[in-house]
């Protein structure tokens, strides 16, 4: 009896971040072509954490966003005939007292099994995804991603991880408890350059003993920096459409830097480059770069377009 040819592997794999949903749906390598082949890329500003993450609560309204955004994201993986779904959720869903309650309904509607991850994997995975894009070779880099609810810290060089650490400082959360005024006041940054280093004083340690050589960053700030960039370097068409590594000057993230801090909500989102779900949260987002450009003497800047997701489908492919 002849042996039906086997069916493709399609992998889906969904990052819920307290600000962003992420779809990548890849066709695994097999006999007729050795890639991997990338069938769709998407993402959705769900702002999961808005209005209740710093109460330890995901609001009704982003509940509900959350659920639309998974009933989306089903359609598209039947209609790419899927055969395997992996989902994670971060900071939000981590400390949520719904959480729970919304990882049970998005089964119950979708069929899609979240997995609830800790600080300290999703670090690990954002590692991974990160030396997909930037080559960090021999020397310790200092690896961040600012999410909505956490911030992930990892000093690395391609081969080993030195120090991880995950920090519930995301963007969402500075700008619940650092926002007071629009544009943002000189002493609510000085207020919040004054908690970060009493916060991240785990993180002053590791690096005064790992000497990490340069920043990268990798999720939605780095993005929107990247893209300020291009559109003030007159390259509108790079806007969007960011490279896996992207380097941002020195001199490039100080104008940004300024310019937010002096601009009100109006005046950002009018900068060419700006992704209007970010124009409040980029403010102390910078702050917070800006924080550990300074205190640990760095001044090299490359963003990596890939992050959990990507370090996640490494790990399942066994790169």
């Amino acid at each position: 009896m002849s042996q039906h040819p086997p069916r493709h592997r399609r992998l889906a794999l969904i990052d819920m971040g307290t600000n962003t949903f992420h779809l990548l749906i890849v066709e695994l390598p097999e006999p007729r072509h050795q890639e991997l082949v990338t069938l769709l890329k998407t993402k959705v500003g769900v702002r999961l954490g808005e209005g209740g993450i710093s109460a330890g609560r995901i609001a009704p309204e982003a509940y509900a966003r959350a659920l639309q955004t998974l009933i989306g994201f089903k359609e598209e993986i039947e209609l790419h005939q899927v055969t395997e779904v992996r989902a994670t959720a971060t900071s939000a869903m981590r400390v949520s007292a719904n959480g729970p309650e919304l990882v049970k309904d998005i089964f119950e509607q979708t069929g899609i099994r979240v997995e609830v991850i800790p600080g300290d994997r999703e670090a690990e995975l954002i590692a991974k995804g990160i030396r997909e894009a930037v080559p960090l070779g021999q020397v310790p880099h200092l690896l961040m991603d600012i999410g909505g609810g956490s911030v992930e810290f990892i000093i690395a060089d391609e081969h080993t991880i030195f120090w991880k650490q995950s920090f519930e400082i995301g963007a969402q959360r500075l700008l619940d408890k650092f926002f007071t005024a629009d544009p943002l006041p000189t002493s609510a940054v000085q207020d919040q350059l004054i908690y970060l280093a009493q916060v991240l004083a785990p993180l002053t340690a590791a690096v005064a003993q790992h000497r990490p050589a340069a920043l990268v960053g990798a999720s939605g700030t780095f993005d929107t920096l990247c893209d300020l960039q291009a559109a003030r370097a007159g390259q509108p068409e790079l806007v969007g459409h960011a490279a896996p590594a992207t380097r941002i000057s020195f001199e490039s993230f100080r104008t940004s830097y300024e310019q937010l801090l002096h601009l009100d909500h109006a005046g950002r989102l009018a900068l060419p480059g700006m992704t209007p779900m970010r124009a409040d949260m980029i403010v102390v987002a910078c702050v917070l770069i800006d924080f550990v450009l300074t205190t640990y003497g760095l001044n090299t800047i490359t963003a990596s377009a890939y992050a959990l997701k990507e370090g996640l489908l490494s790990e399942l492919l066994g790169q």
